[in-house]
């Protein structure tokens, strides 16, 4: 194939797919708030063999941050970046996800009746702590001491924030811990390993499919009892998700370098090579599940399969809608989801903590059945909305 001669080329289907998935991550987050929800749309638990929506949208999420990179990466080198300033700015990124990704599930953790302050409090700081920090704020010379002073605080925040830290039992509190890096963390985790693996492989066909082998297999052998002697160091060192979560990235970095090496990349050819790529992706979903059954929670090889399967058909038909079509106006109204996606994940955090502190509840009928579904859902296009309001007034996090 030969390769795209411009490393700007953008896909507009990325950024609705993300828009679209972070609707669902919202709304399915949310699930918890109601009564009687259909058991296809939660988790599974780690003992069922089955997957409900809630256990598809994260691995998509994972596919197009994979889906990004190379366009992210290839753009950097085109303002002249060296491969040293993009490994810095991959580790920072990683970071940021990594800080937050521990402080929120160390908000899971809080034992209230061992704190000073009340949890929700203490997760309302969380936040602002966060906005503070990476906030994008206006390039003004004369106002960037101003700036700097309010990263600084964000900063100082967070640490008065991990001092009065108790969780755990609250009769012997400890402090905090990496737990399993939540949300966040794991992307972070999985954003390093396949961000650095396009460093080295860029868009060489080959060698991206090659990455992705290599993630999907170590899934697989770890499952298979082939990385057993490997016992004395998993503790320390180890792929997350025994490889799943990466997999899902690199996933989504070949598809876009798929697309960027092709010859007529955007025509229906394109568009087959996806189909093709998912259905291979099922055939090794399905073809595993006998063994050790589809579980996200212990994140199996059919997981791994199936879920990049569905990305990749999701991805194919809005590439065809949007990118081949031209039809994306019906979208427009989740954009700040696929532009502001941070800012646009952590606004419900601060909702949840006032409503709580406000003593504020819906009735349960709202909060039942299909009424409780439509609720949900609404919740999610108000948390969209709300992010393009306050990105309009120049609040908008970036990493």
């Amino acid at each position: 194939m030969n390769k795209v001669t411009s490393s700007s080329l953008r896909l507009d289907s990325i950024d609705v797919f993300r828009a679209v998935t972070m609707f669902l991550m919202i709304f399915v987050n949310d699930l918890w708030s109601l009564e009687n929800v259909p058991k296809w749309l939660e988790h599974s638990k780690a003992s069922e063999d089955a997957m409900g929506l809630s256990d598809v949208v994260f691995p998509g999420f994972l596919f197009i941050v994979g889906l990004s990179i190379p366009f992210a990466i290839s753009n950097r080198r085109k303002k002249g970046d060296s491969n040293v300033l993009i490994i810095r700015h991959i580790a920072e990124r990683t970071f940021a996800l990594l800080l937050m990704g521990i402080f929120i599930v160390n908000y899971e953790n809080i034992a209230e009746e061992a704190m000073v302050v009340s949890k929700y409090v203490w997760e309302i700081g969380m936040v602002i702590a966060f906005f503070l920090i990476w906030n994008v704020y206006p390039p003004n010379p004369e106002r960037k001491g101003f700036y700097t002073a309010l990263k600084v605080a964000g900063y100082l925040l967070l640490v008065g924030l991990a001092l009065i830290y108790r969780g755990g039992d609250p009769e012997n509190p400890s402090w905090m811990e990496t737990h399993w890096y939540g949300i966040l963390g794991l992307i972070g985790w999985s954003y390093l390993l396949g961000a650095l693996t396009y460093v080295l492989t860029g868009d060489r066909l080959a060698w991206a499919i090659a990455g992705w082998l290599f993630f999907v297999l170590f899934n697989l052998a770890s499952f298979a009892g082939t990385l057993d002697f490997l016992d004395p160091v998993r503790k320390h060192v180890w792929v997350v998700g025994s490889g799943s979560m990466p997999a899902f990235v690199m996933g989504g970095v070949v598809a876009s370098v798929i697309y960027r090496t092709g010859r007529n990349a955007a025509s229906n050819t394109f568009l087959v090579i996806l189909i093709v790529f998912g259905v291979i992706c099922l055939a090794y979903g399905f073809g595993t599940r006998p063994f050790w059954g589809i579980s996200k929670i212990r994140a199996t090889p059919a997981w791994v399969g199936i879920c990049t399967g569905i990305s990749l058909f999701a991805f194919a038909f809005l590439f065809w809608l949007v990118d081949l079509r031209k039809l994306r106006n019906w979208a427009n109204v989740l954009n700040p989801a696929g532009t502001a996606t941070l800012t646009c994940y952590l606004i419900p955090y601060i909702w949840y903590a006032v409503i709580t502190l406000a003593g504020i509840s819906l009735p349960l009928y709202l909060r039942t059945g299909l009424v409780g579904l439509v609720k949900s859902a609404c919740f999610s296009l108000l948390v969209i909305l709300l992010t393009g309001a306050i990105n309009r007034i120049g609040i908008k996090l970036k990493i």
